[in-house]
């Protein structure tokens, strides 16, 4: 099968630094027990490789990472790469805990950019993706912050303010945020407009928006969680393509490689490189006179962090 492997892929360098700040931890506290609070990028395998470094993830949909906090007594904490609302930060002092940031920069150039504006009275319209850890800690920052997910419900705000300024979550399509920043401007005549959306989510959405033309197939290498992966492949079927993501090579049925001639792979920004170059070799092997005994290989879990 002919190949298109889609760059850039893989790990932004929010990412990257997470992951050290995790490492960095482990190496500097040998013997202490160590938590993140929520997944600490959007990838289960990550979580993973990380409780083999005995470094315990506390993620439960339905529990604040204020509350995690009450779950546990001593240790190291990491905030993850999404960012967390000061309130989290604030507890974790107060209760005697040594705290790491993991924080991407860009998410917290734009809660610096959101306070500003606050700090100069102005409402916020936040669009972003509900119950997102990175939502969740923009929208901390005032009760005049206002998240939207779409331009039906920027439409059903009913904001006084005259001041009015709207920005994004760092990780959202690249086409809905240009759709609802539209609507914005058509409904407040005075907004301010700022996209956030991060350098590394926009280059990866533009590569996927221009995949071969003779492409027939894409893999989209990413957690269900992940918000910029599955962005990716909403985008990837604006292309009237078969689209299918998945998180390991494990995950391909054979079915969907009938009568495939050319496949396309790329990766979100949280997906090890290790597992994308596992469905890149497999598919590049892959051979349909011989479907019916093809084995994929298992995921080492070792490799992960390499």
């Amino acid at each position: 099968m002919e190949i298109q492997a889609i760059s850039p892929r893989g790990y932004c360098y929010g990412v990257v630094n997470a992951i050290n700040v995790a490492k960095k931890a482990r190496e500097e506290h040998p013997d202490e027990t160590i938590y993140i609070l929520g997944m600490i990028v959007h990838n289960k395998y990550i979580v993973k490789a990380l409780e083999n470094l005995r470094i315990q993830t506390l993620d439960d949909v339905e529990t604040s990472r204020e509350d995690l906090l009450d779950t546990i007594c001593s240790g190291i904490v990491i905030l993850s790469a999404h960012g967390s609302a000061q309130k989290v930060k604030d507890k974790a002092i107060e209760k005697g805990f040594i705290v790491y940031d993991a924080t991407c920069k860009d998410v917290t150039k734009t809660h610096d950019l959101i306070q500003d504006y606050l700090n100069q009275g102005y409402d916020v319209i936040y669009l972003g993706k509900e119950n997102h850890p990175e939502a969740i800690a923009a929208c901390s920052l005032s009760e005049r912050v206002h998240l939207v997910t779409n331009g039906r419900e920027l439409r059903k705000l009913k904001i006084k303010n005259d001041k009015i300024f709207i920005t994004n979550q760092t990780t959202i399509s690249i086409l809905e945020a240009q759709r609802v920043f539209d609507i914005a401007q058509k409904t407040y005549a005075n907004i301010v407009i700022s996209q956030e959306i991060c350098n590394a989510t926009r280059i990866r959405q533009e590569a996927v928006l221009e995949v071969d033309e003779d492409v027939d197939v894409v893999y989209i290498v990413g957690d269900p969680k992940s918000n910029n992966s599955n962005k990716l492949a909403s985008l990837a079927r604006t292309r009237k393509l078969d689209v299918y993501m998945i998180e390991t090579v494990k995950d391909i049925e054979l079915l969907q490689l009938h009568k495939k001639k050319k496949a396309a792979i790329t990766s979100g920004a949280s997906t090890p490189t290790y597992l994308t170059n596992q469905v890149i070799e497999y598919l590049k092997n892959f051979n349909k006179k011989d479907e019916s005994t093809y084995q994929t290989p298992d995921v080492d879990i070792n490799k992960i962090l390499d």
